[in-house]
């Protein structure tokens, strides 16, 4: 992906973001081929820069490959559906799928050495796994854990919610805040179902099983099922990974943007969530990924255009309108690592 002026795009460039319009509705949207016509609007909208599909930089700010992830997607998806409390030897599968996007992780070069724009998103419960899985790595990985507790929590994720598929109510698109009294206890039984079904499977590390029953315990006694308060390294990673992707996934509650679910994360920190995990996971998050649109303390409006390691709150940002909202005629870039006495004051939707 690349940040292109209104004068540098051609015909058949592929837009890599959502084009706005003045009132902050999309005009063009991602993955639309920029026709002369459209190119034509863009200037009479007075449209400064775009985003651009680029194949190559798109494929190296990736962590895990597009063909393991889809791999391991439809290998999960596969085995978990094909389980029964009766017939388990497929699952030693899931195993061999952590091991893959592990090795996957360590094959980018320090990787964990960069901050990674992850987005909020809609997805399924299998792309849910995956994702802590990977944010779970990297956390283990920047922590030094040894190879082997990696790979406890590896497969720990990919199976941690596997009780949700013997719930006896309906959950799926609903915020669990909203549900009754009885239909909440129901839901809140799936960690206890899914170590049932699994406490006997002899492959499973010991503390695999524990991320699956405990992911949903917090420091303070306040989680599920067990209310616990001594819990492993391994399953507080879990479990503040986990918190992280269900809130910009809006699985099981509102979807909520990257710099809320931080907040929430900094607000807990050392309450609910292990501080050390918490900060870890931050370190390589960006809180404003690239190409938002936010509002700086000066009332200018801006695009994120970079990050800036080791200081994700203070990306760097182009200034498109200034503060009365009139589009920059001159380009205009600031460093807010560089520019103390200006910072993101909103984020626009």
């Amino acid at each position: 992906m690349r940040l292109c002026s209104i004068n540098e795009i051609q015909e058949n460039d592929v837009l890599a973001r959502d084009v706005m319009a003045d009132d902050y509705n999309v005009f063009l949207y991602k993955n639309t081929i920029l026709s002369k016509k459209y190119i034509e609007k863009l200037r009479k909208l007075n449209i400064p820069f775009v985003y651009i599909k680029d194949e190559i930089s798109e494929e190296q700010v990736a962590i895990l490959k597009k063909d393991i992830e889809e791999t391991s997607k439809t290998k999960m998806k596969e085995v978990i559906q094909r389980h029964t409390y009766n017939n388990s030897a497929a699952l030693q599968d899931i195993s061999n799928t952590a091991d893959n996007i592990i090795s996957n992780i360590l094959e980018v070069d320090e990787v964990i050495e960069n901050i990674h724009d992850i987005r909020e998103r809609s997805t399924d419960i299998y792309s849910h796994s995956i994702s802590i899985c990977v944010l779970s790595t990297l956390v283990a990985l920047k922590l030094g854990l040894d190879k082997e507790s990696v790979h406890d929590i590896g497969v720990g994720c990919l199976l941690h919610d596997f009780g949700l598929r013997y719930l006896m109510i309906e959950y799926q698109d609903e915020d669990v805040e909203t549900l009754s009294p009885k239909q909440l206890v129901e839901y809140k039984k799936h960690p206890i179902y899914a170590y049932s079904a699994l406490k006997n499977e002899n492959w499973l590390s010991k503390k695999s099983k524990e991320i699956i029953l405990c992911h949903h315990e917090r420091l303070n006694g306040s989680g599920y099922p067990l209310h616990a308060t001594e819990i492993s390294i391994e399953t507080r990673i879990v479990s503040v990974c986990d918190v992280f992707d269900e809130m910009i996934c809006g699985i099981g509650c509102r979807r909520r943007k990257i710099y809320e679910a931080v907040e929430y994360l900094k607000s807990c920190k050392n309450l609910l969530f292990d501080g050390s995990v918490v900060n870890a996971l931050l370190e390589f998050t960006a809180v404003y990924p690239t190409g938002s649109i936010v509002v700086t303390n000066e009332k200018e409006i801006a695009v994120v255009i970079k990050q800036n390691k080791h200081f994700p709150e203070r990306p760097v940002l182009q200034i498109s309108r200034d503060k009365d909202g009139n589009p920059m005629e001159e380009e205009k870039i600031i460093d807010l690592v560089e520019v103390k006495s200006v910072f993101i004051d909103s984020v626009l939707e």
